[in-house]
């Protein structure tokens, strides 16, 4: 009985431990990832902005993609938008780019792709369309070279990415 008891008393506080702590998304490798070029769609602006931790190299001269998108397959992808004469990426600083691509509802993914041999460490990846609320992606990983690296959060309706 006592047991029972002890069980009782103390299972809340695991489940509040547990509240208390949420898994936080970690950036993942995508092996099979395919850049949509065709889209018949209306365009639609995006505001995205990119903080490059502290941590990360003084500036990079990497050539750096990025790709993102909704659960119902709007993909929106931006080459290179790196600009080593501007010094885009540099430690511990903001960029903010405005990329067209195809409308979009709640934007749930975002990958980057990182090609060179500086190396690059993003804190925070923000994007603010027109249909969706802003949405902010934590990296603070250096991103491997020649892969697209990111986050899906969109759930099954996207895992055909």
């Amino acid at each position: 009985m006592i047991r029972l008891v002890s069980i009782l008393l103390f299972s809340p506080l695991f489940f509040v431990f547990s509240q208390s702590n949420p898994i936080t998304p970690q950036p993942h490798k995508l092996e099979s990832f395919q850049i949509k070029t065709n889209q018949n769609a209306r365009t639609c602006s995006f505001t995205v902005t990119i903080r490059t931790s502290c941590s990360s190299v003084t500036y990079t001269r990497d050539q750096i993609s990025l790709s993102f998108g909704d659960a119902y397959g709007n993909q929106v992808y931006a080459p290179r938008i790196d600009n080593p004469a501007e010094r885009t990426f540099e430690r511990c600083s903001s960029d903010t780019f405005q990329i067209y691509g195809p409308c979009t509802y709640q934007i749930c993914y975002v990958y980057l792709y990182r090609s060179g041999r500086d190396g690059w460490m993003p804190e925070t990846v923000t994007i603010y369309g027109y249909n969706s609320s802003p949405v902010t992606f934590t990296y603070n990983t250096f991103i491997p070279g020649d892969t697209w690296y990111g986050f899906n959060l969109c759930g099954h309706a996207s895992s055909s990415l």
